[in-house]
């Protein structure tokens, strides 16, 4: 007979593992189904790896600007790739089995395998298709197998993997993606890096520092397009400043491949191609979701443009069936689908007052240098919406924590509904924003208004002083501009 569960989660990146915990909090018996790495790709080759890449370029930037703080360094500091690249699949390694102690202590099952829908409530899973790859070695201990299984909720959270572009796929070589971006066996000496949205600003950002000579092309006429368009603009003159070669408003019709370089044609808006030649070419053009093979035809379950179609509380249009994290649709964050596990879960345990996941009120950051942060509305979208809106700024420049860290560099912007004092937007540029724009999104979350915000004491000397300044910039009382 199949092993019955309360709930079975189908992945174990961070909103499928963080969901598992959630329900066996309280009381649900739970499985988690996984068929390559415990943690997904976020613990390992995703978020966490990339940071602990961009972690190594900052301190080597900071080195190989000692003077500037009054510092005498005998020698030179160059990056060394093996390392660089060995310490970050260390970090991935020690979170990878984390997961599965986690797994362990809240007595959660683990079936190694794939899942495929058989009808609602049920499931099989089969031999897994992928190779264990590092940093696990080996699986985790008494783990479950291939088998029937079945559950009155089961979620999908299969998360998402690396578009690409007919013509222009990538091949692992030549045209990577952030798998091969994040453990290359050397460092090339140039780069084309196709997209500027996070992951290709990341990595722009984190092979400039490494000394690779760097060409970012973006077919939206700003870099980063989803964040505020005057934000973008700051970030792309810092990234200038330290070598980026950028071209907006411009796409990659077509590549050629040499022994060991590629050429890419790059058409600007006036019509005119440019050849740029490079040793690699990273490709990040965006993600889709893995909705394949899990037999979402056979029950009717609804999906659009890759994902699964899901509420505010994970539901899908067949009972039974949830979705969330990237398989369920942008914005693609590992917080937000670790955010909508838990609010699935709840539902499904019938607690009281479970709020729906309010997807404006998300959290962007992106980990380039300079440092981009963001929430809620734009300026461009206050504005599309029809929006009366007050928008204050305040400089890093002007702010003495920053000046003292040699981090002048950077703005922050908020925006507020007129009438109501609203926050409606708040974004950032600069050194540490992603650790700062987390003070915006309680605000927003606690409806705080203006004068709350105003009324606020922040400590001094901090960088987070700009955010009230920015503030009192919008009413027009900023105190140190």
């Amino acid at each position: 007979m199949a092993e019955s569960y309360d709930v079975i989660i189908i992945g174990s990146g961070p909103g499928g593992y963080v969901a598992a915990i959630r329900a066996s909090q309280l009381g649900l018996k739970t499985a988690i189904v996984e068929r390559e790495h415990m943690g997904g790709i976020c613990l390992n080759w995703g978020c966490i790896p990339t940071k602990a890449l961009l972690r190594s370029a900052e301190v080597l930037d900071h080195a190989n600007h000692f003077k500037d703080y009054g510092l005498v360094l005998d020698g030179t500091v160059k990056p060394d790739a093996k390392a660089v690249v060995g310490r970050s699949r260390a970090v991935s390694a020690r979170l990878n089995a984390g997961v599965g102690f986690l797994m362990k202590k809240n007595k959660i099952d683990i079936i190694w395998g794939e899942a495929t829908f058989t009808k609602p409530g049920e499931i099989v899973v089969g031999k897994s298709s992928k190779p264990v790859v590092e940093p696990q070695h080996p699986l985790p201990k008494n783990v479950k197998s291939e088998g029937t299984y079945t559950a009155k909720h089961i979620i999908i959270a299969t998360g998402a993997r690396p578009r690409a572009l007919p013509g222009i796929e990538p091949d692992g070589k030549l045209i990577w993606t952030y798998f091969e971006a994040l453990k290359p066996d050397a460092l090339p000496k140039s780069l084309i890096v196709m997209g500027s949205g996070a992951i290709g600003i990341e990595f722009a950002s984190f092979y400039r520092s490494m000394g690779v000579d760097v060409t970012v092309v973006e077919v939206m006429p700003t870099i980063m397009p989803v964040e505020d368009a005057e934000i973008t603009a700051i970030a792309r003159k810092q990234l200038e400043k330290r070598g980026l070669k950028i071209f907006t408003s411009a796409k990659v019709t077509k590549v050629e491949k040499g022994a060991g370089s590629i050429t890419a044609h790059v058409e600007t808006s006036d019509g005119k191609v440019q050849q740029i030649t490079a040793d690699r070419m990273i490709s990040a053009v965006g993600v889709q979701g893995n909705i394949e093979n899990l037999g979402l035809e056979a029950l009717g379950v609804k999906t659009d443009r890759g994902c699964v179609v899901a509420d505010g509380y994970g539901k899908t249009n067949v009972a039974g069936v949830y979705a969330i994290g990237d398989v369920a649709g942008p914005p693609m964050l590992a917080h937000k689908a670790e955010h909508e596990g838990v609010v699935c879960v709840e539902k499904i345990a019938g607690l009281p007052n479970v709020h729906p996941t309010d997807k404006g009120k998300v959290p962007g950051c992106t980990y380039c240098n300079p440092q981009v942060a963001s929430v809620g509305l734009t300026e461009a979208k206050a504005k599309e919406l029809g929006r009366d809106i007050r928008v204050g700024r305040f400089s890093f420049a002007a702010n003495g924590k920053a000046i003292a860290l040699g981090e002048d560099q950077g703005m922050v912007k908020v925006i507020f509904d007129k009438k109501t004092g609203e926050l409606l937007g708040a974004h950032m540029v600069g050194a540490e924003v992603t650790e700062l724009i987390q003070g915006f999104v309680v605000a927003m979350n606690l409806e705080t208004t203006e004068e709350e915000l105003m009324h606020t004491i922040f400590p001094h000397p901090t960088v987070s002083e700009t955010m009230k300044e920015a503030v009192l910039d919008a009413y027009g009382r900023v105190l140190n501009a």
